[in-house]
């Protein structure tokens, strides 16, 4: 039981992170934090051994190396790669590259809507989020926290951390 409400606090803590990025373009550290930090206890409840838990680490070792790499040029925010980093850690080694995969594929599907409705933006009034800016004006940064959410959600089934219990 406490394996599922930990993966519960985390579906929560991934869709707060990408709530924030969405509205104020920014993923606060302290969440990117907890959701890396609460992963130890839930491989512990969920029985790990210490080789999958190291490949685990990994994983997140591995997701820091991507989203630095997307962060350099500027294609990602900075809070972007470290969310990315951490739910890795929870995706682990085997379940890496699918994670990898699908949120490519969401922030792809991010990018062309918001190329859409950004053009359509000047046609519909849009009410401000709690920043003077929205992630309809043209130039403004994409909300790619969304897309690792949503290749959290797509992978998260598949993993060994869900599949302990």
């Amino acid at each position: 039981m406490g394996t599922e409400i930990l993966i519960v606090i985390f579906v929560g803590l991934v869709s707060a992170a990408a709530l924030s990025d969405a509205v104020r373009f920014i993923i606060p550290n302290w969440l990117c934090g907890v959701i890396a930090l609460v992963f130890p206890l839930a491989a512990l409840m969920a029985g790990f051994s210490w080789p999958v838990f190291g490949f685990h680490l990994l994983a997140g070792f591995l997701g820091l190396v991507v989203g630095f790499a997307l962060f350099a040029p500027g294609w990602i925010g900075g809070g972007d790669a470290k969310m990315f980093a951490a739910v890795a850690i929870w995706m682990g080694w085997d379940a890496f590259y699918p994670f990898l995969l699908h949120t490519v594929l969401a922030g792809g599907g991010l990018v062309l809507m918001l190329i859409l409705l950004r053009h359509a933006a000047p046609l519909v009034r849009v009410p401000n989020g709690w920043t003077s800016e929205t992630a309809l004006e043209k130039g403004a940064p994409v909300p790619y926290g969304l897309a690792i959410a949503a290749g959290v959600f797509w992978t998260l089934p598949s993993t060994p951390i869900f599949s302990s219990f």
